[in-house]
């Protein structure tokens, strides 16, 4: 079943992740994803910037061979999935840092020279929106 949501720039939490490759949860019983889920909330709670990204979440982004996995999508840009975070507020403001520069650029390509070191190495795949293929 899907459920409809706010199409604007979003990071989807995948909160059936695990927490880190040898372990699903932490010693308070969450997945890793509903740890980062939490963090990402916390994060955007904090800090005005992020106001226009939204933190939804979903079981099961089927990237199970990573944890700690986030979609991050808008309407007519290409979409990345991004994974092997710590379920941690650092990864959460990287995670979010990216989202305001993606949300901001025209088709979803954030200059290498803007992305936090947070997200670098995280990249898993990149989505082209319906409708278009990235040149």
């Amino acid at each position: 079943m899907l459920t409809r949501v706010d199409p604007g720039p979003a990071v989807v939490v995948c909160n059936s992740c695990r927490r880190h490759p040898d372990a699903r949860t932490g010693p308070d019983g969450l997945t890793g994803g509903q740890t980062l889920a939490g963090a990402l909330r916390e994060a955007r709670a904090e800090q005005p910037a992020y106001a226009a990204i939204a933190v939804q979440e979903m079981p099961c982004l089927f990237a199970c061979a990573d944890h700690c996995t986030v979609h991050l999508r808008a309407p007519d840009k290409i979409g990345y999935v991004l994974g092997r975070f710590a379920p941690d507020k650092a990864s959460a403001h990287a995670i979010l840092d990216y989202a305001v520069h993606y949300a901001e650029s025209p088709d979803g390509r954030v200059p290498y020279s803007a992305w936090p070191e947070g997200v670098k190495g995280h990249f898993i795949v990149r989505v082209p929106p319906p409708g278009f293929v990235a040149e």
